[in-house]
């Protein structure tokens, strides 16, 4: 009976010993289990999801191997396996594929100016069809922005430099004046560009004819009055008073030149393209 009793309790000893055993160890996830779970979470991870990773797992341990983009990536991919449950430790054999780099994007394209746009300037020094030449330069601004698809490619203000192409003073009795002017260069954030424009010419017409009918006049009329007063040497005389006065009327009254004031606004079209750097640049 004492032996029975004995035998007892070392069954009810032993099977308790057991279970305390069997419940004080936390059963570990299998490989195949952890393997899924860090391939699904390197999938779903926004910096890692393109990454070409291979997860193996044997007896906790985990082998990653493929390629990824950048060492960002390598360690991301690599802090996920380590924070697996039941991981005993992580084996990184992936590599940085280069090729996957990101490109860096296209330098944004220059800006064209097209050929015809108009160029609105103030001239900064007073131009005469008399007292300037040709080949003379005078400065400008712009005086309206040019833009080019919404984007202002030229701001207003902008230097602006120009030349005299002729000049010629119209004479006091016959022969037309002329004044033609070009741009041949603009300054844009602080970088000069040589332009070419159209030619802005301005004439006025000579008064020879009503010059000679003045004069034509003054001498009929003083050879009238001459001729009144003492006849053919009378006459004679007051042809040549007359014809003088009838000139010196006609030159006075036809003396005019062209005149461009400081400050008055010209506009001119380009006859090329002009092309500047991109904006912000």
């Amino acid at each position: 009976m004492r032996i029975h009793s004995k035998s007892i309790f070392i069954a009810l000893v032993t099977a308790l010993l057991g279970l305390s055993i069997a419940c004080s160890k936390t059963p570990k996830p299998a490989d195949d289990a952890i393997t899924k779970d860090v391939q699904t979470k390197v999938a779903a991870d926004p910096d890692t999801k393109d990454s070409q990773v291979n997860v193996a797992v044997n007896d906790g341990k985990v082998t990653l191997t493929g390629k990824v983009s950048t060492p960002a990536v390598q360690q991301k991919v690599e802090e996920i396996a380590r924070q697996e449950p039941g991981v005993a430790g992580v084996d990184d054999e992936t590599t940085i594929d280069t090729g996957a780099q990101a490109t860096p994007p296209p330098p944004p394209p220059p800006i064209v100016v097209p050929a015809g746009t108009v160029l609105t300037v103030r001239v900064g020094q007073a131009l005469s069809s008399n007292n300037s030449h040709a080949g003379d330069s005078f400065p400008a601004t712009l005086d309206k922005a040019v833009s080019v698809a919404g984007v202002t490619a030229i701001p207003a203000r902008s230097r602006v430099s120009g030349t005299v192409v002729t000049a010629k003073a119209k004479g006091k009795i016959k022969g037309e004046g002329e004044l033609s002017l070009a741009l041949t260069s603009i300054t844009v954030q602080g970088q000069t560009y040589n332009i070419k424009t159209s030619v802005l010419n301005k004439t006025i017409q000579g008064k020879g004819k009503r010059t000679a009918a003045t004069t034509g006049g003054g001498a009929a009329g003083g050879a009238l009055i001459g001729g009144l007063a003492g006849g053919g040497k009378g006459a004679a005389i007051g042809a040549l008073v007359g014809g003088g006065a009838g000139l010196a009327g006609g030159a006075a009254t036809g003396n005019q030149q062209i005149q461009i004031p400081v400050e008055s606004v010209q506009s001119f079209r380009l006859s090329a393209p002009l092309t500047l750097p991109p904006p912000g640049q």
